[in-house]
């Protein structure tokens, strides 16, 4: 999954933490995604979480977005 392998190698989490990441990414992929749209979600969703963004709607509606906007 991309996110977990993400997740490991932007550091060290907690399996609640990857766990709240695994459920903001399954919440936002789509069964048609290309593997480059998802490595781009999950890139999305971790530089969010890790801009300090920590409730999982908040999360979810900003990771929808493109980074920077």
């Amino acid at each position: 999954m991309p996110i977990r392998r993400k997740a490991q190698d932007a550091g060290i989490f907690d399996p609640s933490e990857l766990a709240l990441l695994a459920r903001v990414f399954e919440r936002l992929k789509l069964e048609s995604d290309s593997p480059d749209r998802l490595e781009g979600l999950a890139s999305r969703i971790l530089a969010n979480y890790m801009a300090g963004i920590l409730d999982e709607a908040e999360l979810v509606s900003l990771s929808r977005q493109p980074l920077g906007r």
